[in-house]
């Protein structure tokens, strides 16, 4: 008989992601769970009624813990299977048990956490293209969510450094200015590489062939932005920002939100640039791949060197958006 986990976790105390962490690490350490679990941020998201931000961050704690491994690329499986075949289970059958009232504390959250990743994209989206008035009722309107978590959005936003308070009391977000950028990037290059040499010795190789696969489709076939954004996130936030140092990962993510913010814009991107991007992308995964972690820091460095040039050249041939471009919750003005 299985013994029943006892959550450590307060609820109404923490952040979601730390009561994911604390209920999902007490069925690992207490042996409810299978040995060879695998782990998904699906499964985990929707067994707890959370997005998949919270989840894929308590998975990450659970890995710097030890209590999971990477697995194929494609999630995590626990550290117990010592060889074994893994073990695919609904986490409920699996043993999952929620403690008392978890679904009501993560229902209130969720409309924040759910909500909070969509916005932030919105916004950085828009910053390369001048600066803008966020209107906290129309935000709270256009996602049908109360004023409070529309609030607690715009704060969350604020604390990252994306957008920012006038004496006033209103919230503005932009302009992505030239000067900006520069600082940005000087940021960017002189800490990934850091945090990337932190983070290579204990990358999966069949994690790094899966996105150099992906990286390697893209050169060769159709370029959506979607497709483009994502090979952008899975170097520069899938590898690099899994270093163990929170600070630093802190450190680097406020600088990469408004240059990745550009991602929305690659169709003014040559097809030259592009082409460069991906194959200094694959220099750098097959640098990992063979173990070559100082030489692939160096590359990230170079690449992230060039990258300002072709960035400082999009910025200046764009054009202001209009207005029926933006979320009615974002007005143009004048910087």
């Amino acid at each position: 008989m299985r013994k029943k986990a006892s959550p450590r976790a307060q609820l109404g105390a923490s952040p979601l992601y730390e009561l994911i962490h604390g209920v999902l690490r007490d069925h690992i350490v207490e042996g409810v769970f299978p040995p060879g679990l695998v782990l998904g941020e699906t499964g985990v998201a929707r067994a707890f009624s959370a997005s998949r931000v919270p989840a894929a961050a308590a998975l990450r704690r659970l890995q710097e813990e030890g209590l999971v491994e990477a697995f194929e690329g494609r999630g995590y499986v626990t550290a117990s299977r010592r060889n074994g075949k893994p073990v695919r289970l609904d986490l409920f059958a699996a043993g999952l048990t929620l403690p008392p009232d978890f679904a009501g504390e993560t229902k209130a959250r969720n409309r924040h956490e759910l909500l909070y990743p969509l916005v932030e994209h919105e916004v950085a989206a828009c910053l390369a293209y001048g600066r803008f008035l966020l209107n906290e009722s129309a935000l709270a309107e256009h996602h049908k969510v109360s004023r409070t978590v529309a609030h607690e959005v715009l704060t969350k936003l604020d604390r990252t450094g994306l957008i920012a308070r006038d004496s006033n009391q209103r919230w503005y977000a932009g302009p992505l200015t030239e000067r900006l950028l520069r600082e940005h990037f000087e940021m960017r290059w002189l800490l990934e590489p850091i945090a990337l040499d932190q983070v290579a010795a204990d990358l999966d190789p069949a994690e790094l062939d899966a996105k150099r696969r992906r990286a390697a489709e893209a050169r060769d076939g159709p370029r959506p932005p979607s497709v483009l954004e994502g090979l952008e996130n899975d170097l520069h936030v899938d590898i690099v920002l899994r270093c163990p140092n929170q600070q630093l990962r802190e450190t680097i993510r406020r600088s990469q939100l408004p240059i990745i913010a550009t991602h929305s814009t690659y169709e003014h991107r040559s097809r030259e640039e592009i082409s460069t991007m991906i194959g200094e992308h694959l220099e750098i995964l097959d640098r990992l791949r063979s173990g070559r972690r100082k030489q692939a820091a160096v590359a990230l460095e170079a690449h992230l060197r060039r990258s300002l040039g072709s960035n400082l050249e999009l910025i200046r041939r764009l054009k202001p958006l209009s207005q029926d471009a933006l979320p009615p919750y974002l007005v143009s003005i004048e910087a």
